[in-house]
């Protein structure tokens, strides 16, 4: 007997210790709820949906505001989100019609009604910001909301307009806390998206808590995520050596891209496939150094991607020779068809032939404060100053600084990144080349205009690939811009976070909620 009361209680103590290692091993309540530390070198220029299109702030738009419709990721079509369904009138891609759910309301409480809907459409494309999203909306003629029923006229047909409104263009705002007329003022937000700003300081830190009022096409609920803002990518990089952060998207240096190995056991690596792209842009305004289209064909001669994929971007980037990137439908190489190879000898004939005085003098302007754009900036002026055809004075500024004076026609040429709005070609060309493009650099075409009307009338979207090809030569002919390069996109987590493969899929959307600590 004694033996076997000495056999129990030595398994109850096996027992005990095995659920104390057990109870130890457990994540305790407070880690669980220790908020997923998410860094980034973008920057969020407006925390109104109105007055920003760039790439900062449409990630975080994505997350506290709510639109019509979004898309699920790697999804070329929306599908309803703040809506209960959407869809075109007849069959002239004029009229799109949606009904708003019934169970909506905005973090402060608000019921959201149709009549919301129709101020934050209006109310952004009123006040046309000069680096708002207004732009995306050429072809609308109004919204009449009847109920819960929105309906948008179109003056001409937009076979793209369910995806435009899917962007951070369609926030949907409480149009009793934001103004009509200008844009909201300080750190707070009234949205309706998946999580809610529960504070914010601009260009440090973003605390957002899942919003437990959210309905739409998110069915997961995310957990509390710090959003960490960094000028630098060296500043980024050192806080995740630090072991500051749990993730990090857009952008580590890229020589710590390049020597990422997806094979690390301690890292979850994400690299994929991306149509981000940078431009090489020209101020083409008369009386500009650029006007003349055969000084801009003569930049087009000398420019060398080469060394700026090679030895500024590591290998992280490829070259790129249009306006539309590989992956999408009607993707060309204009630019390589026209200009194969570095020809300095035929860019001092073209500006022989357009008569002007060389070095021509170019004022260049780059957003300041990162040190892979510096080197960018200084390889460019290298190509362009090497046989004595330009002058090249370089200006670094501040991004909300910076998009203000190129929309303003402060510089000559300026180099801008491009991250798709929606996954389809029209994203690259009526925002960037077509009449009052948001490049604000002076551009118009009639034959491309005609030709970007021309795409919008398809449904059937694999019927504009020859439009789109016409298009991209007419912008090789022309050389508003030169096309850079084509990126992959990396997201870089810990082991202890998942569902970082599903942040981000190369658009502007960031899904946050896909975040869980394991």
């Amino acid at each position: 007997m004694r033996s076997i009361r000495l056999r129990i209680l030595a398994i109850l103590a096996v027992l005990v210790i095995a659920g104390v290692v057990a109870w130890q091993l457990l994540p305790s309540d407070e880690v669980k709820n220790d908020p997923v530390a998410v860094g980034t070198t973008d920057v969020v220029t407006s925390l109104d949906p109105a007055g920003a299109y760039d790439a900062g702030s449409w990630a975080m738009y994505s997350n506290i505001y709510q639109s019509l419709m979004t898309f699920k990721s790697g999804a070329v079509v929306p599908e309803p989100d703040a809506a209960e369904s959407c869809g075109f009138i007849g069959q002239k891609l004029q009229t799109y019609q949606c009904k708003l759910r019934d169970d909506l309301t905005f973090s402060n409480g608000r019921k959201i009604t149709a009549e919301d809907v129709k101020y934050s459409i209006e109310r952004m494309i009123r006040i046309k910001t000069d680096v708002g999203p207004w732009v995306l909306f050429p072809s609308l003629k109004n919204v009449v909301a009847d109920g819960r029923t929105i309906t948008f006229n179109l003056t001409s047909r937009d076979a793209t307009f369910p995806q435009k409104l899917a962007t951070g263009a369609g926030s949907i705002v409480d149009r009793e806390s934001y103004p009509a007329d200008k844009l909201r003022k300080g750190n707070t937000v009234d949205g309706s998206g998946p999580y809610v700003l529960k504070s914010y300081r601009s260009g440090e830190i973003a605390e957002l808590i899942p919003n437990t009022r959210y309905k739409g096409a998110v069915k997961k609920e995310g957990v509390p995520v710090t959003v960490h803002y960094y000028q630098k990518s060296s500043d980024l990089l050192a806080a995740w050596n630090a072991k500051q952060l749990d993730v990090t998207h857009r952008e580590l240096p890229p020589a710590t891209l390049a020597e990422l190995n997806p094979g690390d056991p301690d890292l979850r690596v994400t690299e994929a496939d991306s149509a981000e792209i940078r431009n090489l842009v020209f101020n083409v305004r008369p009386g500009t150094p650029l006007a003349d289209k055969k000084v801009r064909q003569a930049i087009a001669s000398i420019i060398d991607r080469g060394p700026l994929v090679s030895n500024i971007y590591k290998s992280t980037v490829e070259p790129l020779y249009s306006l539309i990137p590989q992956g999408y439908i009607g993707h060309s190489t204009p630019f390589f068809d026209a200009y194969p190879t570095p020809d300095p000898a035929r860019a001092k004939q073209l500006l022989k032939d357009a008569g002007v005085q060389t070095p021509v003098k170019i004022d260049f302007g780059y957003r300041g404060g990162d040190e892979t754009q510096a080197k960018e900036a200084e390889e460019i002026r290298r190509q362009l100053e090497e046989d004595g055809l330009f002058k090249i004075e370089l200006h670094a500024v501040e991004w909300t600084k910076f998009q203000k004076e190129y929309a303003a026609g402060k510089y000559d040429a300026y180099t801008i990144g491009w991250l798709p709005d929606y996954p389809d070609p029209d994203t690259f060309s009526q925002p960037l080349v077509g009449r009052n493009n948001s490049l604000h650099n002076g551009y118009s075409s009639k034959k491309v205009d005609s030709l970007i009307g021309s795409t919008l009338q398809y449904g059937d979207r694999g019927r504009t690939a020859a439009d789109f090809k016409e298009l991209q030569a007419q912008v090789g002919e022309d050389v508003p811009l030169v096309p850079l390069w084509q990126k992959k996109d990396y997201v870089v987590s810990t082991t202890d976070v998942s569902g970082s493969q599903y942040l981000s899929d190369g658009t502007g959307i960031w899904r946050l909620w896909e975040l869980k600590r394991i």
